[in-house]
Parts: C-alpha cells; sequence; structure tokens
C-alpha cells in the first residue's frame, strides 16, 4: 500500500484543505495521513474563524505519523504561520520523501490564510527542500515581488522561485485571462512544458488547488515521475471541475468523485 501525507487546515465545510486531500487520496487508491495545522470555520461563502495548532503539536503529528508509517510523498497547504513552516521543515529534513508544496495564501472569499512573516519562512525553509511548488498567478506574485501578466514574466517569476531550490514550479494559469487555462511547468534543468484545458463557466471551484496538490501527491506515491504525476493530476482536477457537485450557495466545491464515476477530462499537453 503507497502511503502519503497531507499537511493543512481542516475545512468544515468539506470542499478544500485537509477534507479535500484525504478525499483525493482515497479516489486515486492510496492511504492517506494528515496533519493538521489549524481548524477553521468556514463554508462555500467564507472562511468565519480560524483556530491554528499549536507548532508543538503539529511536530507531534508529524513524529507520530513517520515513526509508523512509510510516507513516500506528502504535500503541504494552508500551514498559516512561520513557527509552524519552520517547526514543519525541521521535522522534514531528515525524511526522504517526495514534498509537494501548495503555497496556500488567501481563500477564495479573500481572506488570508497565511501570516506575512510566513511567507518569508516559506521562501527560507520549506521551498528549498521541496520537489514541486504549485503556486497561482497571485500567490506567485505574492513570492516573487512581482506583477505576472504575460507568458515572459510567468517565466520570470518561475525562475527566481526556482532559484530557491525547489525542483519544479507548476504556474497556475487559472486567473489569467483567455478562453483556456493554461499551466506552465518549468524544471530545474531548464526544461518545461504545458498543459492547456477549456476554461470552465463556473463558481464551484472551492478546493481546486488543494485538489491538485494532492492529486500530484498521490500519483508521487504511486511511483510517477514528476511531469507524470503533474499530468495525471490536471486531468484529475479538470474533471473535477467539468462536473460539478452545484452544492453550497457560494464557491461550491469541486467533484471529487468524478474521477471514478468515468468523467475524462481533455489536456493538451504543449512541449
Amino acid at each position: 500500500m503507497n502511503i502519503v501525507m497531507t499537511i493543512a487546515g481542516s475545512d468544515s465545510g468539506g470542499g478544500a484543505g485537509i477534507q479535500a486531500d484525504l478525499k483525493t487520496f482515497q479516489e486515486l487508491k492510496v492511504f492517506g495521513t494528515s496533519v493538521i495545522t489549524a481548524l477553521t470555520a468556514q463554508n462555500t461563502l467564507g472562511v468565519e474563524g480560524i483556530y491554528p495548532t499549536t507548532p508543538d503539536f503539529v511536530e507531534l503529528q508529524m513524529k507520530a505519523v513517520f515513526e509508523d508509517f512509510d510516507v513516500k510523498a506528502l504535500k503541504t497547504g494552508m500551514l498559516f504561520s512561520a513557527d509552524i513552516i519552520q517547526r514543519i521543515a525541521k521535522s522534514l529534513r531528515d525524511q526522504e520523501v517526495q514534498i509537494v508544496v501548495d503555497p496556500v495564501m488567501i481563500a477564495k472569499g479573500g481572506q488570508a490564510l497565511l501570516q506575512e512573516d510566513a511567507v518569508r519562512a516559506m521562501k527560507k525553509e520549506l521551498l528549498p527542500i521541496a520537489n514541486i511548488v504549485t503556486p497561482n498567478i497571485p500567490e506567485a506574485e505574492t513570492i516573487t515581488g512581482m506583477n505576472i501578466h504575460t507568458a515572459e514574466e510567468i517565466r520570470e517569476a518561475a525562475e527566481k522561485i526556482l532559484q530557491l531550490g525547489v525542483d519544479c514550479v507548476v504556474m497556475k494559469g487559472g486567473h489569467l485571462d483567455g478562453p483556456s487555462a493554461v499551466d506552465t511547468v518549468f524544471f530545474k534543468d531548464g526544461s518545461s512544458f504545458k498543459m492547456r484545458s477549456k476554461r470552465i463557466n463556473t463558481k464551484h471551484t472551492h478546493g481546486t488547488g488543494c485538489t491538485f496538490s494532492a492529486a500530484i501527491t498521490a500519483h508521487l506515491g504511486r511511483g510517477l515521475s514528476l511531469k507524470e504525476a503533474i499530468i495525471e493530476a490536471k486531468k484529475f482536477v479538470q474533471g473535477a471541475i467539468e462536473n460539478p457537485l452545484n452544492i453550497g450557495h457560494g464557491h461550491g466545491p469541486t467533484n471529487h468523485f468524478a474521477h471514478r464515476l468515468g468523467y475524462e477530462a481533455e489536456v493538451e499537453i504543449i512541449e
């Protein structure tokens, strides 16, 4: 059995965070373990409260899992504070595990999910030991201090992030304009490719970033290469967006069941 881990916040609405990650793991046939960094009171309309876990207890959760399970890959999501990030990075340095960082910063409703000093800690402590980071455009702008609008600016921002030590950057293009959504993937060896999918006119996109990074983690845990894991994860999340559940009164969740029900999303790979 392939075992993976999510280190993230709990979403009481079930569409993002730990809940979305574990659903994704289950759908992709890996066993999911979890480390909770914060509790949130939220639904599809927004975040009403955040109660962070102490850094000591975050570290204790990680210790408990690593002592008993052979974790092949893990992802981080909402990490909340610099103290928590530093403790996570410390716990991971001696682990032989593939690391996916989803730099969760802002909720769909606009609420901040990462404190300002935590961005500096992420750049200094976590990204240098990560295999993949999956920022959307606003997150990439925060990490790099750039304004990103063009393909050249996307490349420049990715190069800046790669210089922090990460092996691969997936620059998600959902926030850019155009009839298609184009994600560009950059590797530290200088290679890159694009993934193009149709843009879906829907408000039901809560948890897409969590789901995408969790799917990458699941596929890495199953032994796929970085490139294969990213492409298969894109197909998974695209299918989840194209076949919404239509629940909640705000930004509803994606459909994690879509993959099991046989929905095949079309994703064009451009080398």
